[in-house]
C-alpha cells in the first residue's frame, strides 16, 4: 500500500509562506515518533455479541445442557430497549455472531430440517464456523422456526430504526461435513453439486476430494463426552473422504483440527505447490458472490470475514467491489494473523479493515499478565505505517480469553488501561466483546470448549454477569456489583468520548514514549506508563495510561518541541489541561518549561491512579 503523508496545517501553511505561525517551531516530518499516513474519518465502534447466548435469562449451566435445559437467545428478544442501551454506550455497529444456520445436535426435523450427525458436531449446540446452509439463518433464533428469516429480517431493522449498523459472519473458507442448502434461492446450484469426485482437484469443483477413502472420525472425540445421542456412534458416512477446513487432506484428521468442516476450493492446486487457477473464473467465486448479495440484500452492513487470508487475495479483491456496488457503505473485515499479508489484503484483497491480534493485542495482553514493558506499544503502530487505520483493536473476541478470566488477567480492572490504548490510538476501528464491559470471568466448564477462560461458542449457556446486567429486560444492572457497575461506566464513557472526538476519529498521533522513557522525565516508569498526542486542527489530547497494579505515580510528561509543532502549538504559551476522560483535577503548564530534554524535572505534573487511563485536552489558558 502506498504510504501517504500526515501533513499538519502548520506544515502546509509553512511550505507556503515559509513562515510559520508565530512562536511555532518547525516540524521534522522524519521524526519516527509522528505518524506519517493520511487519517480519514472512519472510527467504527463494534459490539460484539454472540447471539444464541445474549438475550438467554437462564442460570442453569449445565455442562452440555440442551437447548431446553440452559436455554437460547432469540432475535425477537433483541429488543428496541436493548438496541437503544448499546447505542447510549457509544457502539457504531453491532456484530450478530452466529445468524447463519450452522450444524446443531438440536432436533429440528419436525420442521423439515435434516439432524446432523453428533460425531461431526463440535458442542451440543454445534460452531457456528460449521455452516450448514448459507441461505438460512439458525432455527435456534426462532421463536417461530417456519418464520426465522422474518424475524432475522426484523432485528436488522429493528438494529437500523436505533441508529446501529449490522454485520455478520461471512465464512468463506470451509462449510459443514454436512452442508445442504434446503433453502436457497430457485434456480441456485448447491456447492458441491455436480462436482466430479473423482479427482482431488478441478477447478469446477467446490470441495477438494481423496478418492479411494472414507473419512474417519477423531478415534479421541467423543461428542458429549459420556452422553447419548441418536447420531452419536462414531461414524459419518463420507465417501470420498473430503478435505477438512484447515487444509488437512486426508481422511483422518486430528481430533484437534477443524474436523467438522471441509475446505472450500477457490481455484488453488494445495496439493500441487498451491497452483492458482483463476482463468475462467472457478465456480466456487460466483457462488460465494452470490452468498454475499443474498444477506446485503437482506439490509446487512457489514461482514465479518472468518479466517479470510485462507482465501486468495485475488478473489476478495474480483468479490469485494461487485458487492459494493450493491452497497457502497458496505464494510469488510478480515480476520487475519500474517502480518506479512496485511498490506496484499487491503491493496489487493480490498479490504477495509484487518483484525490487529497478533500486534497490539498480544503486545496489550503480555504487557498486563507477564509484565513486558509498555515501551514495546510503540513497535506496533510504528511498524504499520500506512495501515494504521484499517487496523481493527479489541481486548476480547469470541476466539480470546475473557480479560476477568484466571487465564489472562484474573480482574478486569487490569484491562482498562489496555483498552484506552486499544481504542485511541489510532482512528481505526474498536471493538467490545458483550459482557467485557461488567467483567465477565468465564468461568465454568461448559462443554467442548472445556474450562479455558472463553465464553463457549459451541454449547447452549448462559453468560451470568451480562445477565446481571440484564436484570430481566431491564438493562438497569442493578444486581451488578459496584466495581461492575463502575466498570460499565468507564467503557461507556471511553467509548461515548472515541465517538465524538474529532482527534480520536481523524488526528494525527505523536509518541511520548521516547521522549519520557530512559529516566528522561521525574517518575516515568517507562515499563508501567505509555502516552501520546492524538490531534486535529480544531482539538489537542494527551492521552496517558498506567499499567501499575497498585502503586499511585506522580510523574511528569514531557511534550518534545517538534510535537508542539506538530499540533501548531507555540514554544512559549500558556496551556491549560482538562481531563475529560479519567478523574483529575485541571493542571497548568508553559511550553517552554515542559521541552527541555535535559532536565528531569521539565514536563506536565501528573498524578496517576493504579489501572487508569486519562485523556486531557490542551487549551491555551484562558485569560
Amino acid at each position: 500500500m502506498k504510504k501517504k503523508l500526515f501533513l499538519t496545517a502548520a506544515l502546509v501553511t509553512g511550505l507556503l509562506s515559509c513562515s510559520p505561525k508565530k512562536d511555532v517551531p518547525m516540524l521534522d516530518t522524519n521524526d519516527e515518533n509522528l505518524l506519517k499516513e493520511e487519517v480519514t474519518d472512519n472510527k467504527l465502534t463494534i459490539y460484539q455479541v454472540f447471539t444464541r447466548l445474549l438475550t438467554n435469562t437462564k442460570h442453569v449451566n449445565k455442562k452440555y445442557g440442551t437447548l431446553e435445559e440452559n436455554g437460547v437467545g432469540k432475535f425477537n428478544d433483541i429488543n428496541e430497549r436493548l438496541l437503544g442501551e448499546v447505542k447510549k454506550m457509544g457502539f457504531s455497529h453491532i456484530w450478530y455472531t452466529g445468524v447463519i444456520e450452522h450444524a446443531t445436535m438440536t432436533d429440528y426435523t419436525k420442521y423439515g430440517i435434516p439432524l446432523d450427525d453428533a460425531d461431526v458436531v463440535k458442542g451440543r449446540a454445534g460452531s457456528p464456523y460449521a455452516i450448514k446452509d448459507y441461505y438460512d439463518v439458525s432455527p435456534d433464533l426462532a421463536v417461530d422456526v417456519p418464520k426465522r428469516m422474518q424475524e432475522f429480517e426484523a432485528l436488522v431493522s429493528r438494529t437500523h430504526k436505533v441508529g446501529l449498523k449490522v454485520i455478520i459472519d461471512f465464512v468463506p473458507n470451509h462449510v459443514a461435513r454436512t452442508y445442504h442448502s434446503d433453502a436457497k434461492p430457485t434456480g441456485v446450484q448447491d456447492l458441491g453439486e455436480g462436482d466430479d469426485k473423482s479427482k482431488i482437484f478441478d477447478t469446477k469443483n467446490n470441495f477438494y476430494y481423496l478418492p479411494g477413502t472414507s473419512f474417519r472420525v477423531p478415534h479421541e472425540y467423543h461428542a458429549l463426552g459420556d452422553l447419548p445421542h441418536p447420531t452419536k456412534d462414531g461414524h459419518f458416512d463420507e465417501t470420498p473422504a473430503k478435505a477438512t477446513g484447515n487444509d488437512q487432506f486426508t481422511p483422518g484428521p486430528h481430533v484437534n483440527d477443524w474436523f467438522e468442516t471441509i475446505k472450500l476450493n477457490y481455484g488453488v492446486d494445495i496439493v500441487n505447490n498451491r497452483a492458482r487457477h483463476f482463468e475462467p473464473i472457478p465456480n466456487t467465486w460466483e457462488k460465494m458472490r452470490d452468498i454475499l448479495l443474498f444477506w446485503t440484500k437482506k439490509g446487512v452492513d457489514g461482514f465479518r470475514c472468518d479466517m479470510a487470508e485462507m482465501v486468495p487475495a485475488e478473489f476478495w479483491g474480483w468479490v469485494i467491489p461487485q458487492i459494493k456496488e450493491a452497497n457502497k457503505d458496505l464494510v469488510f473485515i478480515a480476520e487475519i494473523y500474517n502480518p506479512y499479508e496485511y498490506n496484499n489484503y487491503i491493496d489487493k484483497a480490498k479490504f477495509d479493515y484487518l483484525y490487529d491480534k497478533v500486534g497490539l493485542y498480544d503486545t496489550l495482553r503480555s504487557v498486563i499478565q507477564h509484565g513486558t514493558s509498555a515501551n514495546l506499544i510503540s513497535a506496533n503502530w510504528k511498524n504499520l505505517q500506512g495501515i494504521n487505520n484499517h487496523m481493527l483493536r479489541f481486548m476480547e473476541n469470541h476466539d480470546e480469553q475473557r480479560i476477568a478470566s484466571q487465564f489472562f488477567a484474573g480482574k478486569p480492572e487490569k484491562g482498562i488501561p489496555a483498552m484506552v490504548v486499544s481504542a485511541t490510538l489510532n482512528s481505526g476501528p474498536v471493538m467490545v466483546y458483550f459482557g467485557q464491559e461488567v467483567g465477565e470471568p468465564a468461568l465454568g466448564e461448559e462443554g467442548f470448549s472445556g474450562d479455558d477462560g472463553r465464553t463457549t461458542i459451541f454449547d447452549y449457556w448462559g453468560v451470568p454477569q451480562f445477565q446481571n446486567w440484564m436484570s430481566v429486560d431491564r438493562y438497569d444492572g442493578v444486581t451488578l456489583e459496584p466495581s461492575q457497575q463502575l466498570l460499565r461506566e468507564k467503557y461507556v464513557k471511553l467509548l461515548n468520548f472515541c465517538a465524538t472526538s474529532e482527534a480520536i476519529r481523524k488526528g494525527g498521533l505523536y509518541d511520548l514514549q521516547a521522549a519520557n522513557n530512559g529516566g528522561k522525565t521525574a517518575g516515568y516508569e517507562e515499563h508501567k506508563i505509555y502516552s501520546y498526542l492524538r490531534f486535529t486542527e480544531n482539538q489537542k489530547l494527551l492521552v496517558i495510561v498506567s499499567f501499575e497494579e497498585s502503586l499511585k505515580r506522580r510523574i511528569n510528561v514531557r511534550i518534545p518541541t517538534n510535537a508542539l509543532a506538530a499540533m501548531e502549538l507555540s514554544a512559549t504559551a500558556n496551556y491549560d489541561l482538562k481531563c475529560v476522560l479519567g478523574d483529575h483535577k485541571p493542571v497548568s503548564f508553559n511550553a517552554a518549561n515542559v521541552t527541555d530534554p535535559n532536565n528531569a524535572q521539565a514536563g506536565i505534573p501528573l498524578e496517576l491512579e493504579p489501572l487508569t487511563g486519562y485523556i486531557f485536552e490542551i487549551k491555551e489558558e484562558s485569560k
